[in-house]
């Protein structure tokens, strides 16, 4: 049975944030996921790694070219939805088109910010989680160390996160065109990830009348307010607190909404139609998408901040077209490797065939040595055995061949039997 590196996912470009929210992971999930995977098609699924973001999950997996078709089915299931909301969105890589895709996700090219690099940094957290799980080998240990170099060697040698327009720049922008200046405005940062954190220097850059950082654990929310001379608050005090905030930017890793229809609805009241500008960049969301439909309220969601960052995308075409030509040879490479791989167990399998042959002719010409007949008709003997046997498979091949079968066993006998003036 062979073995091949498949990756199966949806992403930003395959399905909208209400589909990618039903699939999506948070940190601790990844590891009983991948233990399900595994468990779940016993030897056949040998390695997995589950990559989980805002904008994408992705299994990347080395399994039995068997089971491969099988894995939607299983995501469905696992996720409890219908294969029919599911399936149409989701792609399913193999071989080569595997490898390509996990050089292209690592090398920012596959991003809603083309050229980003905390995907990076997020997909060498997955391997992490992977190797802690045990479910790492061979293919994927090899698989992800060529995809951390092929991102390195793009990022280095080309212009493609040059100028890059990230979506903590986008919020900003969306904000600017409902206040205008912002030193008026009063921002509250729900979460304390690397997300709100990239957010809070973006804003901070504006000089605003006011930052607030909410998390539910309030340590974290000050060592982040600390840092921007903001201040901080508890979660539990938002339903108190949120008519006071312009501008509200949430990234939790929660998996229930954190603000609902009625919550938001009570602080436009309090704050008498003044607008509120929400931006949610958590998958699965933080805001109730109903409460885009109020009046006072301009809601984003990280699909809406998407739009605004690829209106910048153009100008760094040309660096896509290098990045491209780099993992084109580099796919190359590992596909080369994999196919090396492959004969490894044929190789091992004549290494010890010939071993076998080795062995019982040497311990045959011994016991001829101890019965006191002459090593030099010994030696003979041994030397006659082991050419007989070295060519009996070959010789018994040609012979046992049709014509055309004949002529290509023929033709590759100077190869595997190279003569002695070859071999000088």
């Amino acid at each position: 049975m062979s073995v091949g590196v498949y990756t199966l996912g949806l992403n930003h470009h395959s399905a909208p944030v209400q589909v990618r929210e039903r699939v999506s992971l948070a940190d601790d999930l990844a590891a009983p996921a991948i233990n399900a995977l595994r468990s779940a098609f016993g030897g056949a699924i040998h390695e997995a790694a589950v990559l989980s973001t805002c904008n994408r999950t992705e299994l990347y997996c080395a399994a039995d070219d068997s089971v491969a078709q099988q894995l939607p089915h299983w995501l469905a299931q696992y996720r409890a939805l219908e294969p029919h909301v599911l399936m149409p969105h989701l792609y399913l890589h193999d071989h080569d088109q595997a490898v390509r895709h996990a050089f292209r996700v690592a090398s920012g090219l596959d991003s809603m910010v083309l050229g980003e690099s905390q995907i990076l940094g997020q997909m060498k957290g997955a391997v992490r989680t992977a190797e802690q799980a045990g479910a790492l080998g061979t293919y994927l240990h090899q698989l992800f160390q060529r995809t951390f170099a092929v991102a390195k060697e793009v990022r280095t040698t080309t212009a493609i996160g040059e100028q890059s327009v990230s979506l903590a720049a986008a919020a900003v922008r969306l904000a600017e065109r409902v206040f205008g200046n912002l030193s008026e405005s009063k921002i509250l940062f729900i979460g304390a990830g690397e997300m709100i954190e990239l957010c809070a220097t973006h804003f901070a850059a504006k000089s605003p009348k006011q930052m607030t950082v909410a998390n539910r654990t309030i340590e974290r929310a000050d060592a982040l307010a600390t840092r921007f001379d903001a201040s901080s608050m508890r979660l539990a005090d938002l339903s108190d607190r949120l008519a006071q905030f312009d501008v509200v930017v949430s990234c939790t890793a929660s998996t229930l909404p954190i603000l609902g229809l009625g919550l938001v609805e009570r602080a436009t009241k309090a704050r008498r139609r003044l607008p509120m500008v929400m931006v949610d960049l958590a998958v699965p969301r933080d805001i109730e998408p109903e409460v885009g439909r109020l009046d006072d309220v301009y809601l984003y969601s990280v699909d809406d901040l998407g739009a605004v960052v690829q209106s910048g995308a153009q100008a760094r075409q040309a660096a896509v077209v290098q990045a491209e030509a780099i993992i084109d040879s580099r796919v190359r490479s590992f596909m080369h490797w994999l196919q090396l791989r492959s004969t490894v167990p044929i190789i091992q399998g004549l290494q010890a065939g010939a071993q076998a042959v080795q062995q019982h002719e040497l311990d045959r010409a011994r016991r001829a040595l101890s019965k006191g007949e002459s090593p030099e008709a010994v030696m003979e003997q041994l030397a006659h055995a082991l050419t007989q046997k070295y060519l009996h498979g070959t010789l018994a091949a040609i012979h046992q061949s049709e014509e055309s079968e004949r002529q290509q066993l023929l033709g590759w006998l100077p190869r595997l039997f190279p003569s002695r003036n070859d071999q000088r």
